[in-house]
């Protein structure tokens, strides 16, 4: 893929002991929201892709608080990383719901790295027999936090998000991705005349 395309490989681990094989393939190695705490995993991932020249993305948990972040960053620094993202996914506010506070995004760019926005992870509707979303509500967070300064956006996509075999239902579709990009893109712009 990154041969075909030019573009950096990202996938998550859920095992120290997959940290290393991945780290080999891939630029970024993503640790889930919900093992974001797991020293062992931390530690693995930081210590992989520091001998691999990668970077690390770690997900704000649904349950943690952004000023808490910086316990990550610094774990990943001190077993040998400092190249490490995070990732603003939304909290969790009651039962069956995320709301993202765009706070969490200045918060946690003043420890010193990029904040990416998961604008389709942050759409979920966590419960039930299956995982739902709301794909319509991705395009005005994530031209939120835009706006909010955020250093860069993940989206999931797929050519019909109704058939994918998971997330389907945050999915933004292919095909309207480039106009979604493109607004971000203008955003981007304009939010940076403001902060300069």
């Amino acid at each position: 893929v990154r041969e075909t395309t030019g573009l950096p490989l990202l996938t998550d681990v859920h095992e120290p002991s997959q940290a290393e094989p991945t780290a080999a393939v891939c630029q970024i190695v993503q640790i889930p929201a919900f093992l974001a705490r797991q020293t062992d995993l931390v530690e693995a991932v930081a210590a992989a892709t520091a001998r691999h020249g990668g970077a690390i993305n770690v997900k704000k948990p649904q349950f943690v608080a952004p000023e808490d972040m910086v316990h990550v960053v610094k774990k990943c620094e001190a077993f040998g990383n400092p190249n490490v993202l995070l990732t603003e996914r939304g909290t969790m506010f009651g039962y069956g719901r995320l709301v993202n506070d765009l706070r969490c995004i200045p918060v946690m760019q003043s420890f010193g790295g990029p904040v990416i926005f998961d604008a389709t992870h942050s759409v979920q509707l966590p419960g039930g027999a299956t995982t739902g979303g709301r794909r319509e509500m991705v395009p005005f967070l994530s031209r939120a936090a835009v706006a909010c300064g955020c250093d860069g956006i993940f989206f999931e996509t797929h050519p019909n998000p109704d058939k994918a075999l998971s997330d389907g239902p945050n999915m933004v579709p292919l095909a309207e991705l480039p106009r979604l990009i493109d607004q971000l893109v203008q955003l981007r712009n304009l939010s940076l005349e403001f902060s300069a």
